[in-house]
């Protein structure tokens, strides 16, 4: 047994939203509240229930309940960051507090970001919350480059290093590294503003607020975070403690840190030791081409075979009472097809369409088969036409009841003012000495909208029938149909297109919000990442400034986001908002791994293995060490129970590990055969680059002998 509470439409717009407090408060406090209590103890009775705002309560609180999960993936990349950016034991080279700079730059941007999009009055929504995580992964990979960058930079022991040298280098450093992650910016940033003006509502504004913290993260990571390694250094070089800086240790620096510039760590040794040497030798460019052909066949396959679906049921955490309500409803009431409406409008026009109306069921007989799949008119459960049911009545009953007028040949009313009158008394509640009495078609009330309230001119009137049910097994789950639903809605559309002789019209149906988002997300999905593709393309040319590179960089990202595709088809993953979201994110994020190396290409010597070698081992840890604590981020969201997370934490994995691959394999080899030839400035530079450390090194040593006479 169902029962159910309407209530009286009480909406309200505040701060150009809609909201309904006292139906919403009422749902909370008293509806949901009592049935929450209801005790367990009833032998054989079990109650389920539902709320309007059950759905955005029930979702809203999944996302706001795992964002602990985002807390966690910070205090894990915090601990990858310290680790990894220097020695994990503190003592002289290690760099735990500049991991805390790291943290405060992506924390920075993000409420930067946050307070812009929020004076600018963009839309909020759950998915955003995402935001503060995707904004760690891309801070993370700019934080590790530009280090990279720094400590490359070092020519001489630690020690010796004055204040000047160690600003000079600073510079020289975001020479290098400051490009490469401009290039990353400025693609995630178009690759964002691109997307922020598809036509599904959630996307634009989720990829509005992303560009627009994308901006603050590179300001912030060029600025902040730059001064903070600044002052580390000069920290180290001092001796001084890490949190405590004003404390000096007791122990000298150690002899290896006082090695005459920088020396290579392993990661960098493996790059050039092993995983260049193997990728760069013929049998490994064969490997190399062949496996990742696979998997771009693998990828192609995959994405033509990816589905619209209706994921609403999955945005429900599976412990919600929600769960238990929509299975008793399946079992118990299964709904045989979706409710349309026809809404014809006009009272003149109605009544001189009578016949026609009356007959409405004659024209959608053999429509259930082939689109628009509308069910056969042959009893009320599917069909329900006041016209109908009116004509059928003064044929049977005569006027008598429902107003007394005189009826003609054709047994309607002769004029318009007395079809109205019969129509008022037919579906009226109406006072009588015994009470109040219904008339005999009273059940038909809410299928005719009156002009006024002395109901003498109709606005509109209604026609309910229904869609047969339209749905495909996948697996052993029963799902929405959404090609053969997209069919229905427009075929209905053409169809009522062609009643020239009826009264205007449209159609409606609760489920067309619903398909209406199924027709155009496909098309938004594929427009959205071709446009981020072809941006970035362009802006990777401009910025690299080699055609050659810039089109390699886009063909390993495009193959990378064609195999992500490819595997949210075999995981399961449909196409939906979420999804969609992730796959313009996985544009930006790929494009950072490749773009990284490419950049690094062209400013290398030598031939095209030496160079992409030299590439590897330059930039490779940096990138990896980036994937890699990003990758550690998403572990921690497999533990999620939101669907928003969960295929979060899917498609981010796709993401790092196929961008990672691309970039770090596949850009490496195609650059070996096609990459163009380095800058005509390199070698000038790195003469320039030496004779200037040498004269910086002459500099300093006068300043501080300087410095120590005037001290004197």
């Amino acid at each position: 047994m169902t029962i159910n509470f309407l209530l009286e439409d009480q909406t309200e717009s505040a701060n150009g939203n809609a909201q309904d407090i006292i139906g919403e408060g009422w749902e909370e406090d008293a509806f949901l509240a009592v049935l929450e209590s209801v005790p367990d103890t009833y032998p054989s009775i079990s109650v389920d229930y539902f709320a309007g705002r059950s759905f955005g309560d029930e979702f809203g609180g999944a996302i706001t309940g795992d964002l602990g999960l985002v807390n966690v993936s910070y205090v894990v990349i915090f601990l990858f960051l310290g680790a990894t950016m220097g020695k994990a034991m503190c003592g002289t080279g290690s760099r735990w507090t500049l991991a805390l700079g790291a943290l405060g730059t992506v924390l920075l941007s993000t409420a930067a970001g946050f307070g812009i999009s929020s004076g600018l009055g963009l839309f909020f929504g759950p998915v955003h919350s995402l935001l503060p995580f995707i904004l760690l992964g891309i801070g993370v990979d700019d934080a590790f480059v530009i280090v990279n960058a720094f400590n490359r930079e070092r020519k001489v022991p630690r020690s010796q290093e004055t204040n000047s040298m160690i600003r000079q280098r600073s510079a020289r450093a975001l020479a290098r590294a400051g490009a490469s992650i401009t290039v990353t910016s400025v693609t995630d940033f178009v690759a964002f503003a691109i997307s922020s003006s598809s036509r599904l509502p959630a996307l634009a504004s989720f990829c509005a607020w992303a560009a627009i913290c994308i901006l603050f993260l590179w300001f912030f990571a060029s600025t902040f975070f730059t001064a903070s390694l600044v002052l580390d250094e000069r920290r180290q070089r001092d001796n001084r403690r890490e949190c405590f800086c004003c404390l000096t240790r007791k122990n000298e620096i150690q002899e290896d840190d006082e090695q005459d510039g920088f020396q290579e760590n392993a990661v960098s040794r493996y790059f050039r030791n092993y995983h260049a040497p193997a990728i760069l030798s013929n049998v490994g460019k064969i490997v190399v081409l062949v496996l990742f052909s696979a998997l771009l066949a693998f990828g192609i396959y995959g994405a033509a075979k990816l589905s619209v679906e209706d994921t609403q049921r999955e945005f429900i955490p599976s412990d919600s009472y929600l769960k238990s309500y929509l299975s008793a409803t399946d079992e118990y009431f299964p709904s045989q097809g979706i409710d349309l409406y026809f809404v014809f409008e006009g009272g003149d026009n109605i009544f001189e369409s009578r016949k026609e109306l009356s007959e409405l069921n004659t024209r959608l007989d053999g429509l259930s088969n082939d689109a628009p799949y509308i069910a056969e008119p042959i009893s009320q459960d599917v069909y329900q036409n006041i016209m109908t049911e009116l004509r059928d009545y003064l044929i049977a009953n005569g006027s008598s009841k429902v107003g007394g007028v005189p009826l003609g040949e054709d047994n309607w009313p002769t004029n318009e003012a007395d079809f109205m009158t019969s129509m008022r008394f037919y579906t009226n509640q109406r006072a009588t000495e015994n009470g109040f009495k219904g008339g005999p078609g009273i059940e038909y009330a809410q299928d005719i909208s009156w002009a006024d309230d002395s109901q003498t001119q109709i606005n509109a009137i209604r026609v309910k029938s229904e869609y047969v049910r339209l749905t495909k097994m996948k697996g052993d789950r029963i799902i929405d149909d959404s090609d053969r639903q997209i069919a229905a809605m427009d075929a209905t559309r053409e169809l009522t297109e062609t009643w020239e002789d009826l009264p205007p019209s449209f159609q409606y149906s609760g489920q067309f919000i619903a398909v209406e988002g199924f027709k155009v997300i496909k098309k938004e999905l594929f427009q959205n990442v071709g446009l981020a593709l072809l941006a970035v393309s362009i802006l990777v040319m401009i910025t690299v400034g080699s055609p050659v590179t810039a089109f390699l960089i886009t063909i390993a990202v495009a193959c990378c986001i064609i195999e992500i595709l490819g595997f949210m088809h075999a995981l399961g993953i449909a196409i939906d908002s979420v999804s969609v979201i992730n796959l313009v994110l996985a544009v930006g994020l790929s494009v950072d791994y490749s773009a990284h190396v490419g950049h690094c290409f062209m400013v290398k010597t030598g031939s095209n293995n030496q160079r992409a070698l030299e590439a590897l081992a330059d930039i490779g840890a940096a990138v990896l060490q980036g994937a890699t604590s990003t990758f550690l981020a998403v572990v921690v969201l497999l533990f999620t129970k939101s669907y928003v997370f969960a295929t979060l934490s899917k498609q981010f994995a796709l993401t790092v590990v196929l961008g990672s691959l691309h970039g770090l394999v596949l850009l490496p080899v195609l650059l070996s055969f096609f990459g163009p030839k380095s800058y005509t400035s390199s070698e000038a530079f790195d003469k320039l680059t030496k004779r200037k450390v040498l004269e910086e090194t002459d500099e300093g040593a006068m300043n501080d002998e300087k410095n120590k006479k005037i001290s004197e």
